[in-house]
């Protein structure tokens, strides 16, 4: 949370902390949008908002059972919207429950041609006292929905919901009520209703200010009128990763009493103008030695560095601290062609502190050291120009109506059912300046790679084989290579599919719950209370963990609990009836899944569940 110390780099929080909802309180709906993603984050943050907790998101990722359930609970309750074409693939395949994120995000584009680019979570909690009100929180990032390890930061802000609309909430309730509209491949049913709801409740909000500020105001880039960028003030710093001279320039002009600090990239600045940069009293960057944790061996598979965005401004006794996804580029504050999302939080000088003491030696600039010229070379044309053909192309694929289809094959040697998919095409694809364009689904991995380009410029639908249910998707990984230069992108994209089986879902459902144990473990994450979060963390488990995370699995009362859960209403019982329908449905089922003890059991409770609706009913 933004405050005095607010870029001190010893006052540091978990990206899932913010999720966490307040004491008393359980997650009810959420929105929240992204430039970038990755699945394995993303499917993580279901558990973190419906179950419990985790110091890391490998501890997540490590319990399948605890995905699962995540996914199920807050289905129809949370909706990601993320920049078409800026999910993140690998050649590996992923998990197949990430296809159980088809329901939760949604790939949108930015109407003015610039990049969907804001990071914002709007969500609301329910208390568990029925006394209490429900209540908002917001947090404005400059962070993506990745493994990113970079230096970021966050304004979170909580309240509660009034009976009257606060102007000042009105640029997040507009910017939320858009986004389905932005939709490049259609979205999941009820998105519009949730988004709706949640804007109409920010809308009203009433905001409990982190101290020392005394106001709050919000701005949104790229969705019409004129863009947000900082006004003249007496002394500015800023810290972006991106920027370009024009930008710069126009920075450089705002401060009445000294040169502004800039905080930066030592790629980016090597592209500015030496005279643009000697507009500013002091250009920084990041220092090597604050990229990773002292003594942490660094993650080549994350990104490391700066990638915090923020302005500050003094105005006469005040200070203003902007936070968001905006960089000092055109796209994001001049032309407004980027959707952008910003905070402004604004304090007594004398609290928040001047720009000198957040940015200067004794604050975040403890961090830096002075940019060098000669110390890096900017990329040469000849590269620049082949991303930005592969960029083109990327816009092509993900905004041109592609689709999926797929339908029952011959089975396969064992008999085994599987199922034929075809990469479709609305019309040809020009994908001018592409060598290679090899595709797979996510969940099988790039050894199941096809060349598409051919048949996608032609027109003509292309063969991406055969697979078993549980391996469809909609999520294609993308692999584009330029024809001249040694460039290329990987990425994931969203299509909609036509003749996908009703039952798929069902058969991710029997691949995870694949033994007894799981069955049972299962039926205790079923029957974990909200609220309790160390229960459904225990449940999750299967015994070979160590310390917190062991359980006896064996001996778990589960006539107690479901006794427990029937006196609660009943609600956790009806899951588990839906859970065994699934599990019986479709091809393949293993009737001893479920042991024949506990189908009495059962029994029992399901007919003193049709009891309870029936005396309901009347």
């Amino acid at each position: 949370m933004l405050n005095r110390r607010s870029l001190d780099p010893e006052q540091r929080t978990l990206y899932g902390a913010n999720l966490q909802p307040p004491a008393g309180y359980v997650f009810d709906a959420a929105v929240a949008t992204t430039f970038s993603l990755d699945f394995e984050t993303t499917l993580a943050v279901p558990v973190s908002l419906a179950l419990f907790a985790a110091e890391n998101r490998d501890d997540i990722l490590s319990h399948p059972l605890a995905l699962l359930e995540g996914a199920e609970r807050i289905a129809g309750r949370l909706v990601v919207f993320t920049d078409a074409g800026h999910i993140q693939a690998s050649a590996r395949p992923h998990s197949r429950l990430c296809s159980l994120l088809e329901r939760i995000i949604v790939e949108v584009a930015a109407p003015q041609g610039g990049a969907f680019h804001p990071k914002m979570w709007a969500l609301r909690f329910t208390p568990l006292r029925p006394e209490d009100p429900a209540r908002l929180r917001l947090l404005i990032l400059s962070r993506n929905l990745t493994r990113d390890r970079s230096w970021d930061i966050a304004a979170t802000l909580d309240g509660v919901i009034t009976k009257q609309p606060k102007a000042v909430n009105r640029p997040v309730a507009d910017f939320l009520r858009q986004l389905p509209n932005l939709a490049t491949a259609g979205a999941p049913d009820g998105t519009k209703t949730l988004v709706d709801e949640l804007a109409e409740d920010m809308r009203r909000a009433e905001w409990s200010l982190p101290e020392p500020f005394q106001s709050v105001s919000f701005a949104v880039n790229g969705l019409g009128g004129k863009p947000w960028r900082p006004e003249p003030c007496a002394r500015l710093g800023v810290v972006s990763p991106f920027c370009d001279d024009q930008t710069l320039s126009m920075l450089a002009g705002l401060a009445s009493a000294e040169k502004p600090i800039f905080i930066g990239r030592s790629d980016e600045l090597a592209q500015v103008p030496g005279v643009t940069l000697d507009g500013f009293a002091r250009v920084a960057v990041l220092d090597e030695m604050a990229a990773t944790e002292d003594g942490e061996e660094e993650d080549a598979t994350a990104l490391q560095g700066l990638h915090a965005k923020a302005f500050i401004a003094e105005r006469g006794w005040d200070t203003a601290i902007t936070v968001g996804s905006g960089n000092a580029t055109r796209p994001a504050l001049l032309t407004g062609s980027n959707v952008e999302i910003f905070t402004t939080l604004t304090g007594k000088r004398s609290q928040v502190g001047s720009v000198e003491e957040i940015l200067g030696d004794k604050g975040f600039g403890r961090l830096t050291r002075p940019f060098v010229r000669d110390e890096t070379s900017a990329a040469d044309a000849a590269q620049r120009a082949a991303e930005a053909r592969l960029d083109q192309a990327r816009r092509e694929i993900c905004r041109s109506g592609l689709k999926l289809c797929c339908e029952r094959g011959e089975p396969a040697a064992d008999g085994s059912p599987v199922w034929q998919v075809w990469l479709v095409p609305s019309e040809p694809l020009p994908l001018a300046g592409v060598g290679v364009l090899r595709v797979w689904p996510i969940t099988r991995g790039e050894g199941h790679a096809r060349d598409v380009l051919e048949p996608l410029r032609q027109g003509q639908p292309a063969d991406l084989g055969a697979m078993p249910l549980v391996d469809l998707t909609r999520f294609l990984a993308c692999h584009l290579t330029d024809e001249t230069e040694d460039v290329s992108i990987l990425f994931s994209t969203g299509l909609m599919m036509e003749g996908l089986p009703a039952e798929r879902h069902a058969a991710i459902l029997r691949w995870v719950i694949d033994s007894k144990d799981a069955f049972f473990r299962y039926l205790r994450l079923l029957l974990s209370e909200l609220g309790d979060p160390f229960a459904a963390a225990l449940a999750a488990q299967d015994g070979a963990g160590q310390g917190a995370w062991r359980v006896a699995s064996d001996d778990a009362p589960i006539l107690e609990e479901m006794v427990r859960a029937f006196c609660r209403g009943g609600d956790q019982l009806r899951a588990i009836e839906r859970l065994i329908a699934r599990l019986e449905a479709g091809d393949g089922v293993d009737t001893d899944l479920i042991p024949a003890e506990f189908r009495a059991l059962w029994n029992t409770f399901r007919i003193a569940l049709a009891t309870q609706d029936a005396a309901h009913a009347e």
